[in-house]
């Protein structure tokens, strides 16, 4: 019998995080769904037609009691974690910077970052304790991580910080068989994403419509990266639409 394999997705309600988690339940993985809204998270787990390897937690990622119980969950219903995709994020208004309030910005700081910390504790210390040791951590970083779009100044602060979290992460696992990377996604067609098909501001000013890609190719995509043993790894991987404005943007 193939040993179990357990992952935890975060913003498994929708979006990249639905997609990830749908490709992780297809392939056998049991998956704990975590995000804010518990009827989007039995909707993944619906869709899946994998009840049975489906753990609904309801969840809101800032919050550090609320982040603790859930992975304690997920050790107590499966006995361990293999990976983690730590997805969850959040945006604020496309403002000038002058305008944005000090609320807003925070917000999503703790969203991005913040609930990105307190996730990656949580299974580094399940993951050194476990036997066999180790697992697999995959942020959701963004194009954004790169190149910034116009009056996105806390997204993109947030997803550069999610770069030195990857590496520190990558760096200070390596003596206890965690491996971490990153995806820089960039349009995957979602609810969030499709009014780009319609134009979005650029860095020269104008309005203009971008090409999407279809968002089951990002959880194909978590689902290369968390099959990989843990002596190989890929520190980061850019999927994107091909012909949208981010290779020489601006």
């Amino acid at each position: 019998m193939a040993p179990r394999r357990v992952a935890l997705v975060t913003g498994a309600g929708s979006g990249i995080g639905r997609a990830a988690a749908l490709a992780l339940l297809g392939d056998g993985y049991h998956v704990a769904l975590v995000g804010r809204r518990r009827e989007r998270l039995d909707g993944t787990a619906a869709d899946a037609s994998a009840a049975d390897r489906a753990l609904v937690l309801p969840t809101d990622v800032t919050r550090e009691d609320e982040v603790v119980e859930a992975f304690a969950r997920t050790r107590e219903a499966w006995g361990r974690l293999d990976v983690l995709f730590n997805n969850a994020g959040t945006g604020a208004p496309a403002v000038p910077l002058e305008d944005l309030s000090l609320e807003a910005f925070r917000s999503v700081v703790d969203v991005n970052l913040v609930g990105a910390f307190l996730c990656a504790r949580e299974a580094v210390r399940i993951m050194k304790a476990q036997e066999p040791r180790g697992g697999r951590i995959i942020n959701n970083g963004s194009l954004s991580a790169h190149s910034p779009r116009p009056m996105s100044a806390p997204y993109t602060a947030t997803k550069h910080a999610i770069t030195g979290l990857t590496k520190s992460l990558a760096l200070d696992g390596r003596t206890c068989d965690i491996a971490a990377s990153q995806i820089d996604v960039g349009n995957a067609l979602t609810e969030l994403s499709a009014r780009m098909a319609k134009g979005v501001p650029q860095a020269d000013g104008s309005i203009r419509p971008e090409p999407l890609m279809d968002v089951a190719h990002v959880g194909r995509a978590v689902l290369q990266i968390a099959n990989l043993p843990l002596d190989v790894n890929v520190p980061f991987m850019t999927l994107m639409a091909t012909t949208m404005p981010f290779v020489g943007r601006g």
